[in-house]
């Protein structure tokens, strides 16, 4: 398996010349609970003579172990040093531990006494590509792909010795699959969204030329990213308001997000859409608007926010985290949530529920850099004036 570690043209960080960005889907394949076939227990053969003929069976599954294990201890590294993602690191350290229980079906007297490591023809064997990483993406994607290549030795040659095993390994094969997207997602989304700090949400007014007139003073503040949120808008004049949007964002730095409405999003040419829990799914969100848009989900736990990582967002909405002046809730998640979410997850997260310049305070000291606002400029006399408070004390909170 190849990897370019050439980050593409749409993935790059975006400057103001409106340069979308893009992240790749990934399968929820996490909450698939196997029931693997019933085989009699390995037997421990390790003085039994009439087994010379698995020799080199076991030789492979010893190094195939080796191999997965140590190339799972690198991507987590990487998810750990490089992502200081403590969500995916966790779940590689599971799978870690759940292939060393798989193994335990093996006969560890049999692995070990059949290596041979200095008469393996393989250690002579290597390319130039090998030894060359172009950064320490490479060298994640590299060893994920060593993983993948590994466990799938392991799932084939345990079928002759310890069959038990095969569905066991199998599942844990298909789970780096998942990982692998939630790693390259989080990575590419962080450069793409790095300096998106501040999203802007608007309804669309009455009037096409008053909505106009506010987008245009928004962007002009230079905020990151508009999301629409209208639900009182019949589908055309929604339609309408979305190519305004589009218009004034092009040649600009500011994107444009369309709240819950992926075909809306995709007729209006929006950068992406933002879903509530009870929306589409980020997969089916995909496959309307296609691999390059901006995927965005509402979370409202802990929970929520880790399935929204496995399920291919490209960010996440925290909150609501206090009363706004928008929109009520029968309960809101507090600061606490915004804590747990930025001790957690590294994908770009947003806070979002009445936050303005008084309070936002509250979100930058417990680790969120990023917020959603819309009454705090919507109802100011003065949009501009608001978006640059906001940007200054998110300045002074600048991401590392």
């Amino acid at each position: 398996m190849t990897y370019s570690t050439k980050v593409p043209e749409w993935h790059r960080e975006p400057d103001r010349t409106g340069i979308p960005p893009v992240n790749r889907s990934v399968e929820k394949l996490f909450s698939i609970t196997p029931s693997p076939p019933t085989f009699p227990p390995a037997t421990d053969m390790t003085d039994n003579p009439e087994t010379d003929s698995d020799a080199p069976t076991w030789r492979i599954l010893d190094a195939a172990l080796n191999r997965a294990n140590e190339g799972l201890r690198v991507v987590e590294d990487y998810t750990r040093m490089v992502l200081d993602d403590r969500h995916l690191t966790s779940l590689l350290k599971n799978l870690r531990h759940e292939l060393s229980n798989s193994a335990k079906n093996f006969s560890s007297g049999q692995l070990v006494a059949h290596r041979d490591t200095r008469s393996d023809v393989g250690t002579a064997i290597g390319t130039d590509s090998e030894y060359q990483r172009d950064g320490t993406v490479s060298i994640a994607q590299a060893n994920l792909a060593r993983v993948q290549q590994s466990l799938r030795t392991i799932e084939e040659y345990s079928k002759t010795v310890a069959p038990q095993v095969a569905p066991l390994v199998e599942q844990l094969r298909y789970r780096t699959y998942t990982l692998e997207k939630a790693i390259v997602t989080a990575m590419l989304s962080h450069q793409s969204l790095r300096h998106a700090r501040l999203c802007i949400l608007v309804d669309g007014l009455d009037t096409a030329e008053k909505f106009q007139k506010l987008v245009r003073q928004i962007i002009d503040a230079q905020a990151d990213i508009i999301q629409l949120r209208d639900k009182s808008l019949d589908d055309r004049l929604l339609l309408g308001r979305g190519k305004i949007l589009t218009e004034c964002c092009t040649g600009t730095g500011t994107r444009w997000i369309m709240n819950d409405r992926s075909d809306i999003a995709l007729a209006a040419s929006a950068h992406g859409v933002h879903l509530g829990q009870d929306d589409l799914p980020v997969a089916a969100a995909r496959r309307i608007l296609g691999p390059t848009k901006i995927i965005g989900v509402s979370t409202h736990s802990i929970e929520q926010a880790r399935e929204a990582v496995l399920d291919g967002a490209n960010y996440i909405g925290v909150g609501p985290v206090f009363p706004g002046q928008t929109k009520s809730f029968d309960q809101y998640v507090g600061v606490d949530l915004v804590r747990a979410v930025a001790e957690e997850i590294s994908l770009p997260a947003f806070a979002i529920g009445g936050i303005t310049a008084e309070n936002i305070d509250g979100i930058l000291t417990n680790g969120m850099k990023r917020v959603a606002v819309s009454g705090f400029v919507r109802k100011s006399a003065d949009p501009s004036s608001a978006i640059t408070a906001l940007k200054q004390r998110l300045a002074e909170n600048s991401l590392t």
